[in-house]
């Protein structure tokens, strides 16, 4: 499941809920939404993934 992923993210991260969803969706609220059941579409679970798998690299550049 995308949120579990998305936990396990944050706790190594220490990113807040919603300043991973503001950088990894444009959206404060995915994370709360998420945990509440919101289902997410195939495009914005690409793009979330994609966000966890790129953001070390991202962050050690800068």
């Amino acid at each position: 499941m995308l949120i579990r992923d998305i936990e396990r993210f944050l706790r190594r991260s220490g990113l807040a809920p919603t300043t991973f969803g503001r950088l990894a969706a444009s959206d404060p609220r995915l994370v709360f939404d998420l945990r509440n059941g919101r289902e997410p579409r195939k495009g914005l679970r690409i793009r979330v993934e994609h966000f966890m798998n790129t953001f070390g690299d991202a962050h050690r550049a800068s």
